[in-house]
């Protein structure tokens, strides 16, 4: 069985026994999209993160022959994301649970090396979960798109924030039908300090900077975030989108093709 002979590249489209067959001749990679029921302002669906996520993950696991696993639609969110309408936030030790449970569970179908791939900001418990996974010997790899591509600005004109042209040009890019340009309109936040001490999303690391999670560096989204944007989508076009996407297929795909050299199916790296 090749990749191009699967039926799909999503693990729940396949049946079992295909499965285990799969995983154990020919590619063990599984990649686990992680997104976010959230809101993204009135232009944009809730499940933006859920659906960059999985838009990603698939185009990467056609290019390398990878497994998509299902993408849980809810994720956990940071402390000034509670308490807005459109965001439906899982407790951290609800969301550390769920990744480990997950990939636990691929391990049984023949799976061995995994790459979380995330499209929301919920960094701090998804590093739990990979630690705690290496513990149990699983070998887990993170990756948070926007920062694994870094810096974006040979494609966009801002950094990258939240339902912003960097997301929403991905959106037109991978949904369209979910966009809905006419409400596009600019937002802002406001953080606690200087934001000079803080790493935009997906720049280069200046030093003296903390990542966005190292702190409780903003305001609460509910006091002031009023149409739920960072950013200015209407600056969002298809072909940012196109170039965004394009360039962290590659990139991850490049990874996945690397480890499977390095690691032949059946080969289990070892983490414990």
């Amino acid at each position: 069985m090749s990749k191009k002979e699967r039926s799909s590249v999503w693990f729940h489209e396949v049946s079992a026994p295909d499965l285990v067959e799969y995983a154990t001749t020919v590619n063990d990679v599984a990649i686990l999209p992680l997104g976010a029921i959230e809101q993204h302002g009135p232009h944009c669906p809730c499940a933006v993160d859920a659906f960059n996520a999985m838009g990603m993950a698939e185009l990467i696991a056609k290019n390398t022959g990878a497994t998509v696993l299902p993408c849980p639609m809810y994720g956990s969110h940071p402390y000034h994301h509670w308490g807005v309408h459109g965001t439906i936030p899982l407790r951290f030790e609800t969301h550390i649970a769920l990744i480990e449970d997950i990939i636990n569970g691929a391990v049984v179908a023949g799976f061995k090396k995994f790459i979380i791939l995330s499209a929301h900001g919920q960094v701090s418990s998804t590093i739990v979960a990979v630690h705690k996974l290496g513990i149990q010997g699983r070998f887990v790899l993170s990756l948070h798109w926007y920062d694994f591509l870094r810096d974006n600005q040979d494609v966009l004109e801002d950094a990258m924030w939240h339902a912003d042209e960097a997301e929403t040009s991905v959106g037109l890019y991978l949904y369209p039908e979910y966009i809905d340009m006419s409400r596009a309109e600019a937002g802002s936040s406001t953080s606690l300090i200087d934001p000079k001490w803080k790493i935009a999303p997906g720049m280069m690391p200046k030093p003296g900077q903390m990542y966005h999670f190292e702190g409780t560096f903003a305001r609460p989204e509910k006091l002031e975030n009023s149409n739920g944007v960072v950013g200015d989508p209407t600056k969002a076009t298809y072909e940012k989108g196109e170039r965004i996407v394009t360039r962290l297929v590659d990139h991850v795909s490049l990874l996945v093709d690397e480890i499977m050299e390095q690691y032949p199916v059946g080969t289990q790296p070892q983490t414990a």
